[in-house]
């Protein structure tokens, strides 16, 4: 009975470690072309970025367009985002689902508004991102348009070192 019991234990944990957490909230704020922020019906405020896409900072040509372009799609919106894990600041990752089907992550992509993640790599948004370099879609214009990670790091380097 006892071994049965903790076979039974185990099994209920491990299901609950793999389960995906949702949720379900409005969007109350677009903080930039792939950060926003969700609240649920109980008010408690998730900020999620979306995961596998990496728009322009504010500061970078378009990332003004990206976080309109989200502002547009979201804003106000009831949705389901689903959990796919954390970056290291412990911020969640998420795939926001609009009206059970709409994924603003595909629409950033083919607008030319994003960059797939260069640390969680999502093979149908590279899939995306081709089309839109390839027609030449938004930052594709530009002949070689400077990555959103590659920019930060200029700016942090940009910093002056306290002593």
């Amino acid at each position: 009975m006892r071994k049965s019991f903790l076979i039974l234990m185990g099994m209920v944990t491990s299901v609950l470690l793999f389960a995906t957490e949702e949720i379900n909230g409005r969007i109350v704020s677009v903080i930039d072309g792939n950060t926003i922020e969700v609240v649920t019906a109980e008010k408690e405020t998730y900020k999620i970025i979306l995961h596998g896409v990496d728009s322009p900072e504010l500061e970078q040509e378009y990332g003004d367009k990206a976080r309109k372009y989200l502002e547009k799609k979201l804003l106000d919106k009831s949705v389901l985002v689903k959990i796919q894990g954390k970056d290291r600041w412990g911020t969640r990752l998420g795939v926001v689902v609009i009206d059970g089907a709409e994924d603003p992550r595909f629409g950033l992509l083919e607008e030319g508004l994003a960059w797939t993640s260069e640390k969680n790599p999502v093979a149908e948004l590279e899939t995306i991102k081709e089309k839109a370099r390839e027609k030449g879609k938004g930052l594709w214009k530009a002949e070689s348009p400077t990555p959103p990670w590659v920019f930060r790091r200029q700016q942090t380097m940009m910093q002056p070192k306290s002593s």
